[in-house]
């Protein structure tokens, strides 16, 4: 199969913006979803009739049902499923509510899986697909001030990992991608924010968030580099489940390893003390 379809979400702005370029670019067929069709223009220039764009708001049944009919219809078949929309959210733990936090886990969970468990049947059926998960570093790293957005990652890391196992052996590849920083759209006013601001923890969380706007285009991330990576991933006769983007991500990967690592062995003796005795 040389043309390949793709279904990308999230794909008006930064990274899925970017891989839906660089797939088009070679020639497949691209399905760009997103909540605002008409960011979705820039992305029709030269695109000779691959490119479909499609509204979506992953986090609405009836939605999700007519992108992926509108998808099926044109092109007959999604060979590559990429779930690249996500929202972040700051805020102390204690700060959120429940509400706020359900928000997030809406698009950055459930929404995926969603997306995920609609295009299993024919993928299964064909015995040929490759699903694309973007979570994060901080679906592997928890931090400060994202504990509602690791939360919501980390979720996704376990569920795809679960996934990974069972549709192995129906030809199906799942790949996780974590980033670090990259410069999109990410940090702005589409982050949710406590409406409740507890003022102890201000000096916790506030120097965090500063630092994360302070950042905002000066990030080491090129997206464009990372869609190379990811199509390289879905052409490689064997692609990893978990991929870390950026040299950020993984110096903030090894040292939460090896401290995870050292805090396990340190109890090690009394978690084994808790067996039966044979």
């Amino acid at each position: 199969m040389t043309t390949r379809v793709w279904f990308i979400t999230g794909a008006s702005s930064g990274m899925g913006y970017a891989l839906a370029k660089a797939v088009l670019a070679l020639g497949d067929h691209v399905v760009a979803a997103a909540r605002r069709i008409d960011r979705l223009e820039a992305l029709s220039t030269d695109a000779k009739g691959h490119l479909l764009p499609v509204q979506l708001d992953v986090t609405d049944a009836q939605s999700r049902h007519d992108a992926l009919k509108a998808a099926i219809d044109r092109f007959g078949r999604i060979d590559v499923l990429a779930n690249i929309a996500g929202r972040g959210i700051n805020g102390a733990v204690e700060e959120l509510s429940l509400d706020e936090v359900r928000s997030a886990f809406e698009l950055n969970f459930f929404g995926a899986i969603e997306m995920v468990r609609m295009v299993l049947p024919e993928m299964r059926e064909r015995h040929h697909g490759h699903i694309i998960n973007m979570t994060s570093i901080c679906g592997l790293v928890a931090m400060s001030d994202l504990g509602a957005y690791c939360a919501s990652k980390f979720a996704l890391e376990a569920w795809s990992e679960a996934l990974a196992g069972e549709v192995r052996d129906f030809g199906i590849r799942v790949t996780l991608v974590e980033p670090g920083g990259f410069r999109t759209e990410f940090e702005g006013g589409a982050i949710i924010r406590p409406s409740n601001r507890i003022a102890a923890y201000a000096p916790i969380v506030g120097p965090i968030e500063k630092h994360l706007a302070d950042a905002a285009g000066r990030q080491l991330g090129d997206p464009d580099k990372a869609a190379k990576v990811l199509i390289e991933a879905v052409e490689a006769p064997s692609s990893p489940l978990r991929l870390v983007l950026g040299s950020d991500a993984h110096a903030f990967w090894e040292d939460h390893a090896q401290r995870t690592t050292t805090d396990i062995a340190s109890w090690k003796t009394q978690g084994q003390s808790t067996d039966f005795a044979l």
